[in-house]
């Protein structure tokens, strides 16, 4: 297993940290940003590959801007 820390751009959070597991990525936490919705975007994302997350969030904007912290979580992922 393999932590990763992934800096955001544009986005509340400022940071996310997960733990990659070969393709699967667990325990998804978030400093800063809505907390409340990052932890429920943490959960649903627990156990999923990558791609299964980047499919889901890739794109996802946030009021006015071009990203949000789910699209960053989806960046951070296919980086890995």
């Amino acid at each position: 297993m393999e932590e990763v820390s992934y800096k955001t751009a544009g986005t509340c959070a400022k940071v996310i940290h997960f733990t990659r597991d070969g393709d699967v990525i667990r325990n998804i936490r978030f400093e800063g940003g809505c907390n409340g919705n990052l932890k429920a975007v943490s959960i649903l994302c627990e156990g999923m590959t990558a791609q299964e997350i980047a499919a889901k969030l890739s794109g996802n904007t946030c009021g006015g801007k071009r990203t949000s912290c789910a699209d960053q979580l989806a960046k951070a992922v296919l980086k890995a």
